[in-house]
């Protein structure tokens, strides 16, 4: 009698674990996300997962709060008043080196998509990187991935950060209207900005991240850009939020592998087009190869962001990163088995 007792028990412990992915229920339905400019094309995926209602259709109710760059969207993780950020994946090795254990749960850009260009008026005296020194650069803000990229490109030249000076100009609107008006000589940032003012004729790009060409020319290799990142602490307690989150993104990634540039002028708030749709069209065409393929984040790109970041950060040169704790890729491997 009680091996048959025994046998039962273990009969539906084996139906209750079959079937607690169902039952599993979400920590914390309500989230609040940071980004920092999310009408960038860097975010695309973000915007996608909120106006095709995929993270309503997997439970969740997140509030995005929108920043002026990524660095400002990381303080607001630190600072706890968001819960998770879609930013640059370098913030997640940053962090390391400071002590706070980042994790990032799924890859959305594998092209960092950022573009250094100079005022076509300042291009006799700005031929290259290394002509530089001395130049404002416009940045999306202080320490965002935009300064990031310029400090690497700066060092690979022989210049320091501190031989230009940043301005933060934003990623919409007021970054294009601060190049017009000549406040700031060069200017490293995004998609619709950058075909934005390519097309109007007002700049000269110096180096494009948007290509593979261009990151093997750049970083010798891919570099990951924009991710889901999370305090390790909000995985761990909240593991089924957090695979929710991942599969909501997921989708995105999977709907934006055949999305024409007009089925995504078509679904992303009419402010993202400044004005004029065609320019927009143009900027995701441009745009379009950054996105990740598969949400996961491959080891060399890692490695190529750490010697990215090494070359210009002497914190980083010092500290012993362990690339293995930036991602953790089983919830983007479940959202994989699940969603096709």
């Amino acid at each position: 009698m009680k091996m048959f007792a025994k046998a039962v028990l273990i009969a539906v412990a084996a139906v209750l674990s079959a079937g607690s992915a169902a039952a599993q229920k979400i920590e914390k339905p309500n989230v609040t996300l940071g980004v920092g400019g999310k009408s960038l094309l860097y975010y695309l995926p973000l915007t996608i997962a909120e106006r095709k209602g995929y993270f309503k259709e997997e439970g969740l109710a997140v509030t995005i709060n929108d920043f002026g760059g990524g660095a400002k969207s990381l303080q607001a993780l630190i600072g706890g008043s968001v819960d998770v950020v879609t930013g640059a994946y370098e913030h997640t090795i940053r962090m390391q080196a400071k002590g706070q254990d980042i994790v990032s749960t799924i890859e959305l850009g594998r092209y960092p998509g950022i573009v250094l260009v100079v005022r076509k008026d300042r291009a006799d005296a700005y031929k290259a990187v290394k002509d530089l020194k001395g130049a404002k650069i416009g940045v999306t803000a202080p320490g965002s991935s935009t300064n990031f990229f310029v400090n690497f490109l700066l060092a690979k030249n022989g210049l320091k950060p501190e031989d230009v000076s940043f301005v933060g100009v934003g990623g919409g609107a007021s970054a294009v209207a601060q190049m017009k008006r000549g406040e700031i000589d060069a200017m490293s940032n995004l998609d619709p900005v950058i075909t934005k003012l390519e097309s109007d004729g007002d700049v000269v790009v110096l180096a494009d991240s948007r290509t593979e060409e261009g990151n093997k020319a750049i970083f010798g290799g891919t570099n990951p850009a924009a991710v889901l990142y999370l305090k390790r602490d909000f995985v761990t307690e909240n593991p089924v939020t957090t695979q929710k989150l991942t599969n909501a993104l997921y989708k995105a990634l999977i709907w934006l592998k055949t999305a024409t540039p007009e089925d995504i002028a078509q679904v992303v708030p009419q402010e993202y087009l400044l004005g004029d749709k065609t320019l927009y069209l143009a900027a995701v065409k441009n745009s379009k190869p950054i996105y990740s393929l598969t949400g996961l984040i491959p080891e060399s790109g890692m490695k190529t962001a750490l010697d990215m970041l090494v070359e210009f950060d002497p914190e980083l040169k010092a500290a012993k990163i362990d690339l293995a704790k930036t991602f953790d890729p089983r919830f983007v491997k479940a959202a994989a088995e699940t969603i096709k």
